[in-house]
C-alpha cells in the first residue's frame, strides 16, 4: 500500500477527510521550502504538493504565477525539487508528497530519468497538468511499475468519456478543479461540486480531492463534507507573500491549522 492510500485509510478510519496543500518549491525563498514543508505536516496537513516552477504554468492564477517567478529567480528547477524531498525524508518517512507541474521539465530530464529522481528523493505521486490521460500510457505505467501515483485533473467540462479514461489510469486520488478557469479564481459552488461529484464517483473509485476556490475555513469545511480531500494551495501562497520571510513558516502552520480545525468540526458532527 502507498503512502497516500494508507494516508486515507487512515482518516477515513477517523472519519476525518485529507487537507492537501500546494507551495512552490523555492519560494519565498529556497532555504524556506522543506521547513515549510515541515510546517504544513505540523499544522494537520495530510499531503503535501510540491510545484514544480515552469516558466508558463498556464494553470495557475497570478498568486501560483509570482511564486513560480520568485522561484525561478534562484534557479529551482527539478533535481533542486528531489532534493528538498529528500531533505524532508530525512525526518518525515509517513507524509505523501506529490509532485505538481508541467510536461516541459520532465520531458527535458527524460522520463526515465525523471521517475528515478522522484522515485529516489522519496515522491508518491505526480500531477502533470499537461499529461492528458489519454496520451502519456508510456509515463503512467512506468509510474505505476515504480510503485508511484500518476494523479489526474477533472473539471466541471469533463466528458464521461474523459472522466472513465482518468478512472482506467490514475492512482492515488483524483483532483477534482471544481472552477472553470485558473487557481485562486471565482468562488466555490458546493452545490455543484457535490453534483459533479456524485457523477465522477459513478466511474471513479478513488477518493476525489477538490481544489480551486477554497480560501478558508468555512469553505474548507463545505468541501470536505461532499469530498475525501480539500486542495488549498493560492491561499498559502498569499498567506507567504504577505508575511515577512521570518515568520512565514509560523504563519503558515497557524493557518493550515485553522483550515484542519474547521475540517475535523464535520468529523465532530458526524460521528
Amino acid at each position: 500500500m502507498s503512502r497516500i492510500q494508507s494516508t486515507f485509510a487512515a482518516l477515513t478510519a477517523q472519519n476525518k477527510k485529507a487537507l492537501i496543500t500546494f507551495i512552490t518549491a523555492g519560494d519565498p525563498a529556497p532555504a524556506l521550502t522543506v521547513p515549510l514543508m515541515h510546517a504544513l505536516v505540523a499544522g494537520g496537513v495530510d499531503i503535501l504538493e510540491l510545484g514544480v516552477p515552469f516558466s508558463d504554468p498556464m494553470a495557475e492564477g497570478p498568486v501560483i504565477q509570482r511564486a513560480c517567478e520568485r522561484a525561478l529567480k534562484f534557479n529551482i528547477g527539478l533535481r533542486d525539487v528531489f532534493a528538498f524531498v529528500r531533505e524532508f525524508r530525512l525526518s518525515n518517512n509517513t507524509t505523501p508528497v506529490v509532485l505538481m507541474g508541467y510536461a516541459n521539465p520532465i520531458e527535458r530530464m527524460g522520463m526515465d530519468r525523471f521517475i528515478a529522481g522522484a522515485l529516489e528523493a522519496g515522491v508518491d505521486g505526480t500531477i502533470v497538468v499537461d499529461y492528458p490521460p489519454e496520451e502519456c500510457e508510456e509515463f503512467v505505467g512506468k509510474m505505476h511499475a515504480s510503485g508511484m501515483d500518476p494523479i489526474f485533473l477533472l473539471s466541471p467540462t469533463s466528458t464521461e468519456a474523459r472522466i472513465e479514461q482518468v478512472a482506467k489510469v490514475s492512482s492515488g486520488f483524483s483532483y477534482y478543479v471544481s472552477l472553470k478557469g485558473v487557481t485562486g479564481a471565482g468562488n466555490i459552488d458546493t452545490v455543484e461540486v457535490a453534483e459533479r461529484i456524485a457523477a465522477i464517483r459513478k466511474h471513479v473509485k478513488l477518493p476525489i480531492g477538490v481544489g480551486f476556490g477554497i480560501r478558508d475555513g468555512a469553505t474548507a469545511k463545505a468541501v470536505a463534507s461532499v469530498a475525501d480531500a480539500v486542495v488549498i494551495g493560492s491561499r498559502i501562497i498569499q498567506e507567504l507573500e504577505n508575511t515577512p520571510q521570518e515568520k512565514a513558516v509560523e504563519a503558515v502552520q497557524a493557518f493550515v491549522a485553522g483550515i484542519r480545525q474547521a475540517m475535523d468540526a464535520n468529523a465532530n458532527t458526524q460521528s
